[in-house]
C-alpha cells in the first residue's frame, strides 16, 4: 500500500479545486473552547455552517495557517482526539494538507467539503502562542510579545524568572534556564512592550497573566530581554560515531521520542541536518539502522519540502499518530559541520576541495593532502571511490584563504574532521596548488537510451549504482531539476512510460516531488530510496532543450 505521504500529495494536487472562496464578511475559521482567542477546537466556516476539522494528518503546518489567519501569531501544538471537547455539525474537512504558506485554512488541500469518515471523537485543535523568541532557536532568542497585530520587544525591567517559566511553558520549551538582558539577542526594530508582566509563573500561557504600567517608560532595544529554555534544541541523532549521524529523535511534550522511517528521504534529512548545524545530508536511512529506539514514535510519514527550520514543522500524520515500531526508526548521516568539506568548480563530485573552519572557507594545499585524504572526503560526500587527485587549480585557483594544516588520514575514517592534523612544512602555499579532487560518482544523474546526453531515461547513482526513477507523478518541475544539474538547458518534455526504453536494477526513487530550485535530483522529495511499486515499464525520461 503506498504511504499516507503519497495520499498527501495526490490531496495538494486534486483537492485545490474543492476550495471555496473565502467569505467576503466575517472570518472562515475560529478556536473554541479553549482558554483564549488563540486556543481551541479548529471551526470552519462553509456554505453557511460552522463545522469541525478531523485530525487524521493534522500538524503544525497546518496550524500555523489557523494561527495565522487569526492573527495569533505561532503555533505551539496540533492537537488532536476532540481535546478540547467535541463539536457539532459537519465534519468539513479531512486529510488536511497545508504548505504553511496559505492565507486561510479553507485553501488548503483537502479530501473534500464533508467527505470524512471521522466522528467528532476525531475533532482537530490548535494553541497558538502570542509570544516567541527570536535568535538562536524556537527555545531561545529576544522575547517578542504579539499584541495589536504587531510584534513587540519587552524591556527586561518587565519580566522576572516567573515570567520566564510562562513562555518557556508555552512554547514547548522546557523549563527557563537563564533571563538575559542588555539585548543578548539583537536589540530588534520592533516597538517597545513596556507593560510589567506580573505572572505568578503556574499560567499557561502569558496573556493570562496580569500587567501594569511598567516604571521604564522610556526603556530602549538597548535593555530588551532575552531568555534561554532548556528545550533549545528539538531534534537529536542517537548512536551514531558522531553528533551529526545516528537515530532521529525529536523531543515533544517534555519527552524524547523517535521517527518512522516511512517515506523517510533525502529532504527531511537536510532539514534535520541544517536544524543541528550539521552541513548537508549524506544518506537517510531507515530500518533502526542505529538501532531501536525507546518511548513513543512521535512523526511518521514526514513531509518536509526541505526548507523548515526544524522538523517539528513538517507535515506528518500527527504527533505519536504511526503504525510502525521500533524497528522501522529512521535516520540520518550528515556531512558535519566542523571540518566540512565541500568541492568547488566542477560537479558534487568534482571540484577544488575546501574545509569550513572558524566559520570561513579554506582551500587545501596539495603538498598537505595525499590518497587516504581524498578517500574520506569521497566517502563522507556520498561519492564513491576517488578517481583522481589533482594539482595546479585545475578547477580554478578561488580566492579564499589556504588550510595550511597537513591531513594525515589513515583513509578509513567516516569524515574528514576526525583525521588527525599536523602544521604542514608549506606555509607559503599559494592558490596555484590548491588540491582538487574527482571521484567516481562526479555524476549523480544521468540520461540513457536518447539520441543525446540530454534526452533519455533518467538513470540515478546512489550507494554505488546505478538505477532508474519510477514515472508517478513525474513532472516538468522534477525535469527541470534534472536538466539543470545536466548542465542541459530548459526541461522540454517530461516522459514516463520508459519512452526511452526499460532500465535495470533498481528504481530508485518514485512519486518524486521536486520544487523545480533543488541542487540535484537526489535532494528532492519521493517515498524513499528504493521504496517503489513500480517496475522498469514505468521507468521516467527527461528531453531536455540543449
Amino acid at each position: 500500500m503506498r504511504g499516507l505521504k503519497l495520499i498527501f500529495l495526490l490531496i495538494l494536487i486534486t483537492a485545490v479545486c474543492h476550495a471555496s472562496v473565502a467569505q467576503k464578511d466575517g472570518v472562515n475559521v475560529r478556536l473554541v473552547d479553549g482558554d483564549s482567542p488563540c486556543a481551541g477546537r479548529v471551526e470552519v466556516h462553509h456554505r453557511g455552517q460552522w463545522g469541525t476539522v478531523c485530525d487524521v494528518g493534522w500538524d503544525l503546518v497546518d496550524a500555523t495557517v489557523v494561527c495565522r489567519e487569526l492573527d495569533c501569531g505561532e503555533p505551539v501544538d496540533a492537537l488532536s482526539d476532540a481535546h478540547f471537547g467535541q463539536g457539532l455539525g459537519p465534519i468539513w474537512m479531512s486529510f488536511v494538507v497545508c504548505t504553511g504558506s496559505e492565507s486561510t485554512l479553507k485553501n488548503c488541500g483537502s479530501a473534500g467539503w464533508g467527505k470524512s469518515s471521522c466522528d467528532h471523537s476525531k475533532d482537530a485543535g490548535v494553541i497558538c502562542s502570542e509570544v516567541r523568541l527570536v535568535g538562536d532557536s524556537r527555545c531561545s532568542g529576544r522575547l517578542e510579545i504579539f499584541h495589536d497585530q504587531t510584534w513587540m520587544s519587552v524591556c527586561d525591567a518587565a519580566f522576572d524568572q516567573q515570567d520566564a517559566e510562562v513562555v518557556c511553558r508555552e512554547l514547548d520549551c522546557g523549563a527557563p534556564v537563564q533571563v538575559l538582558g542588555t539585548a543578548a539577542f539583537g536589540k530588534g526594530d520592533t516597538q517597545m512592550w513596556t507593560q510589567e508582566i506580573q505572572c505568578r509563573g503556574n499560567e499557561s500561557q502569558i496573556h493570562l497573566c496580569p500587567t501594569s504600567p511598567s516604571y521604564e517608560n522610556n526603556c530602549s532595544h538597548e535593555y530588551s530581554v532575552g531568555l534561554m529554555c532548556a528545550d533549545s534544541v528539538n531534534v537529536r541523532l542517537v548512536d551514531g560515531h558522531s553528533r551529526c549521524a545516528g537515530r532521529v529523535e525529536v523531543f515533544h511534550r517534555g519527552q524524547w521520542g523517535t521517527v518512522c522511517d516511512e517515506d523517510w528521504d533525502m529532504a527531511d534529512a537536510a532539514v534535520v541536518c541544517r536544524e543541528l548545524n550539521c552541513g548537508e545530508p549524506v544518506d537517510s536511512v531507515g530500518d533502526a539502522h542505529f538501532g531501536q529506539g525507546s518511548g513513543p514514535i512521535w512523526m511518521s510519514y514526514v513531509l518536509c519540502t526541505g526548507s523548515e527550520s526544524t522538523l517539528k514543522n513538517c507535515g506528518s500524520t500527527g504527533w505519536d499518530k504511526s503504525n510502525c515500531d521500533h524497528d522501522d526508526d529512521a535516520g540520518v548521516i550528515c556531512s558535519g559541520k566542523l571540518l566540512k568539506v565541500r568541492l568547488v568548480g566542477g560537479s558534487r563530485c568534482s571540484g577544488r576541495l575546501e574545509i569550513l573552519h572558524d566559520q570561513s572557507w579554506m582551500s587545501v594545499c596539495d603538498a598537505a593532502f595525499d590518497q587516504q585524504d581524498s578517500e574520506v572526503v569521497c566517502r563522507e560526500l556520498d561519492c564513491g571511490a576517488p578517481v583522481q587527485v589533482l594539482g595546479a587549480a585545475a578547477f580554478g585557483k578561488g580566492d579564499n584563504q589556504m588550510w595550511t594544516q597537513e591531513i594525515q588520514c589513515r583513509g578509513n575514517e567516516s569524515q574528514i574532521h576526525y583525521c588527525p592534523t599536523s602544521p604542514t612544512h608549506k606555509h607559503s602555499c599559494s592558490h596555484e596548488y590548491s588540491v582538487e579532487l574527482v571521484c567516481a560518482d562526479s555524476v549523480n544523474v544521468r540520461l540513457a537510451g536518447g539520441n543525446s546526453r540530454c534526452a533519455g531515461r533518467v538513470e540515478i547513482l546512489h550507494r554505488g549504482q546505478w538505477g532508474t526513477v519510477c514515472d508517478d507523478y513525474w513532472d516538468m518541475a522534477n525535469a527541470a531539476v534534472v536538466c539543470r544539474e545536466l548542465d542541459c538547458g530548459e526541461p522540454v518534455d517530461a516522459l514516463g512510460g520508459a519512452h526511452f526504453g526499460s532500465g535495470s536494477g533498481q528504481i530508485w526513487m518514485s512519486y518524486v516531488v521536486c520544487t523545480g530550485s533543488e541542487p540535484s535530483l537526489k535532494s528532492c522529495g519521493s517515498t524513499g530510496w528504493s521504496e517503489s511499486n513500480c517496475d522498469h515499464f514505468d521507468d521516467a525520461g527527461v528531453i531536455c532543450s540543449v
